[in-house]
């Protein structure tokens, strides 16, 4: 490793995996933690975080695991604090955590549409507003929004709040980065395409015919690459926007889709 991350402090919220293998965030944390980073893992479930701590711990970095509800301003008010008590400082903010609901506007409950809002796009308001205090006072930081190209375009099925929450995401991102920018704050947001990562499993399997071989077939067969990208594509992505490497690199998307999006048809 490069330590590209050396003295920096990262809070990755869902840093944990939904489960067994390597989610985005876990993947993310993990790679934050080999370049240096020192790592405050968030998650719901706190043996999720704990999960990817012992992980870094065993590779000899440090993370501390916190339990939080994205959902709950109180939660990421105390979620922030902490991370200060514990490291000192805030220098990148990785909002990757989300959930997965299919439906258009029919099909989806009024229920369900406010959960993924609230998971998925509030969020993102919540962390920021807590956190960029922080990193205004030292004036210097890096956010890095985990979005979805379903935020661009349809991708072959009703996902109509998990679409919106991620096309909100993308102009929430540009927004904070241009008001701060001024301050030494970077935004950013890495649109990956279709991932094989252990979030699609569950949620999705139903609307690929209820197999998961299949499924996972379906979807590598819609990549212009041929095969699906994993965790990893995303980390390596979101490790760029969070290091010194993107200095100038404020206000975009990355777009991690193995040329999903280009392609017309």
């Amino acid at each position: 490793m490069s330590e590209r991350m050396k003295g920096k402090v990262a809070i990755v919220i869902g840093a944990g995996s939904s489960g067994p293998g390597w989610g985005n965030g876990k993947a993310a944390a993990v790679l934050y933690a080999r370049e240096g980073a020192r790592i405050f893992a968030v998650d719901f479930r706190i043996e999720a975080a704990q999960e990817t701590a012992a992980i870094i711990r065993s590779e000899g970095g440090e993370c501390t695991a916190f339990r939080a509800d994205v959902a709950s301003s109180d939660d990421i008010r105390e979620m922030a604090a902490a991370c200060m008590a514990t490291y000192g400082q805030i220098d990148v903010l990785h909002n990757n955590v989300g959930i997965v609901e299919t439906g258009g506007p029919v099909e989806t409950s009024e229920e369900s549409w406010d959960r993924v809002i609230a998971v998925n796009q509030t969020s993102i308001f919540l962390t920021c507003k807590h956190v960029l205090p922080y990193m205004a006072a030292r004036n210097a930081g890096a956010i890095v929004n985990i979005g979805s190209i379903a935020g661009l375009r349809w991708i072959g099925f009703p996902y109509l709040a998990y679409s919106a929450a991620k096309a909100a995401l993308i102009s929430m991102t540009s927004n904070i980065a241009v008001e701060y920018a001024a301050q030494g704050i970077r935004a950013n947001c890495v649109l990956p395409g279709l991932m094989n990562t252990p979030l699609i499993r569950e949620p999705l399997t139903k609307t690929y015919g209820g197999n998961v071989d299949s499924m996972i077939a379906q979807r590598d067969k819609i990549s212009p690459t041929g095969k699906m990208g994993d965790a990893w594509d995303t980390a390596y992505a979101a490790l760029f926007l969070a290091s010194d490497e993107a200095r100038y690199v404020n206000g975009t998307s990355i777009i991690v889709d193995g040329g999903l999006t280009a392609r017309c048809v």
